[in-house]
């Protein structure tokens, strides 16, 4: 159940019109790493953690359904930041700047012109705008990313493994960061800067969350059941001429037990043809055999299979239970 509180979470401001900046906000609107991605990629996970993992069910639940305020904070900021476009389309009986539209396709062509340009003299407010955003939206954001592609539900990511979907969601919340950082660059509004500084804020809010829930997992790594081929958990590929770097994710110990350390293969052509296509490789830099693997499989598979049927109820089954 949902319940809507026409208060924002956070106080969105403008000090005037800026169309230009409200075509790139759109991004965070309908974009693939905007509000609404988060906000529905958190919901549909959520489902499959209901039973087995009722505690993370509801960290998803409460950040999507905070994502959907964010949402609503950055439409509002882009309606206020059209309220000039608004203006002009709603005189429509007046000869403004937009009603060059209405005579001819000199008139179109001298508006689209100035929006694809930049814009110039007293038409440069509506430089940088899409004619397609500018003619449909008609002063309020549309469900689309800055460039006018419409939002689109692949954009989620749920896998029903929550060790996959929280690596998922940190990764989201890391690239919903670095785009309000970015957006923070493109507008010299005091007010809009606070609010695109509180949503970055909480993104790494988030990012900070999901890290922690994801370790109260264990064994949370590698995802999913099954392990890897001891023959090559530890191998490094040396893939690029030039320049080889070495560091920790090539040499010395990786992360793993202490005495297993990462096998660097500097030439991999031979090695290939030395191992026959690697089938012949033999397990080195590691403790873990095959027959440790073959047990931790059937343990993993066993335990995570478990929390799953303990979870869910004989039919017929019942989602909430409303108790007060």
């Amino acid at each position: 159940m949902f319940h809507h509180v026409k208060e924002l979470e956070f106080n969105a401001r403008v000090t005037g019109p800026d169309p230009r900046f409200a075509s790139l906000l759109l991004e965070q609107f309908g974009g693939g790493n905007g509000e609404l991605k988060a906000a529905m990629q958190y919901f549909v996970q959520a489902f499959a953690a209901r039973k087995p993992f009722p505690d993370k069910y509801d960290l998803l639940m409460d950040i999507a359904t905070e994502e959907l305020s964010h949402l609503e904070i950055v439409g509002a900021t882009i309606t206020m930041l059209l309220d000039g476009i608004n203006g002009e389309l709603k005189n429509a009986a007046e000869n403004t700047y937009l009603t060059k539209l209405m005579n001819g396709s000199a008139g179109k062509e001298e508006v689209v012109s100035d929006m694809l340009s930049g814009g110039n003299g007293r038409n440069i407010e509506l430089g940088m705008i899409s004619p397609h955003f500018l003619v449909l939206s008609g002063g309020g954001p549309k469900l689309t990313d800055c460039q006018g592609v419409p939002w689109s539900g692949s954009y989620v990511n749920a896998n029903s493994d929550l060790t996959v979907d929280l690596r998922s969601n940190i990764a989201a919340e890391s690239r919903a960061k670095i785009v309000y950082e970015y957006l923070l660059q493109f507008t010299d509004d005091p007010m809009v800067k606070e609010t695109l500084r509180f949503l970055m804020t909480r993104e790494i809010a988030h990012f900070n969350q999901f890290a922690a829930a994801l370790e109260t997992i264990q064994p949370n790594f590698p995802p999913g059941v099954l392990q890897g081929d001891p023959r090559y958990t530890h191998v490094y590929v040396n893939s690029s001429e030039g320049n080889d770097s070495r560091g920790p994710w090539n040499q010395g110990q990786g992360p793993w037990d202490k005495g297993e350390e990462w096998v660097y293969v500097e030439r991999p052509m031979e090695h290939v043809m030395q191992t026959k296509g690697m089938v012949d490789q033999k397990p080195a830099g590691g403790k873990v055999t095959q027959n440790d693997v073959e047990k931790l499989d059937k343990k993993m598979s066993k335990m995570r299979s478990q929390q799953i049927k303990t979870a869910i109820e004989e039919n017929p089954s019942s989602w909430s239970d409303y108790s007060i």
